[in-house]
């Protein structure tokens, strides 16, 4: 049976509860992909995602649970990964699909609080990079598409390291307002800096789980890890 390896950035201050939590998603993961074996490793736990690797066939496939092709996907990942021949496919905030699966999932909470799309705002709470413009205009274009499969009071987008912040965006919303964040797994930035910034704002709305979260994403990873080897 093939493998593949689940990568998450993880908590340099506390590696092991994300760690762990990582471990869950990826069974549970594992539970969707029959024909694929699934592991886990944070890069922010030391050694873990060599000892991994090693343990691991030449063919195994690394699956970076990130939102953007950023540095850590392109340079990071590269370097831990070093001479061994692991092919890394394209993180989880690129999926074509993310939108199509997202939008599903929006309107599946809509239903659930009876709010009419039109008169709903949505916030997408996203890091952003004060280095880099490519994780802004990952989650620009998502919010773009998005647009053009439901029709929303607004679409606003914010981040924690970049104007305009999540408080800015959420500034004035309608009663009937989401908030989506932008991020493949819970840390610091979603526990802490998220609700920090919607206090701000007074933000009258319920917050989503995080992309990663959403109930339809797991079988879409769960799918990519096996058309990854029906396709190598």
């Amino acid at each position: 049976m093939p493998h593949a390896i689940i990568v998450a950035h993880g908590q340099p201050s506390d590696p092991e509860p994300a760690e762990a939590s990582l471990a869950q998603f990826a069974a549970e993961v594992n539970t969707l992909a029959a024909d694929v074996s699934v592991h886990s490793a944070t890069l922010a736990n030391p050694g873990v995602l060599e000892e991994v690797m090693d343990s691991l066939p030449h063919d195994t496939v690394i699956y970076p649970l990130f939102m953007a092709k950023g540095w850590f996907v392109t340079s990071a990942l590269p370097k831990r990964i070093g001479d061994r021949n692991l092919r890394i496919l394209d993180p989880l905030g690129t999926d074509p699909m993310l939108p199509d699966l997202v939008s599903d999932a929006l309107k599946s909470a809509l239903r659930a609080k009876d709010w009419n799309a039109a008169a709903s705002d949505l916030i997408i709470a996203a890091h952003g990079s004060g280095r880099s413009r490519n994780p802004s205009a990952v989650v620009n274009d998502f919010a773009e598409q998005l647009s053009q499969r439901m029709t929303l009071r607004s679409i606003r987008v914010g981040f924690v390291e970049e104007p305009p912040s999540i408080s800015d965006a959420a500034n004035g919303v309608s009663e009937q307002s989401l908030c989506l964040p932008f991020f493949a797994c819970r840390g610091g930035h979603v526990l802490e800096d998220v609700p920090e910034e919607l206090d701000k704002a007074h933000f009258p709305g319920i917050v989503l789980p995080v992309i990663g979260e959403l109930p339809p994403i797991q079988r879409q990873i769960a799918d990519t890890l096996q058309t990854a080897f029906s396709t190598a």
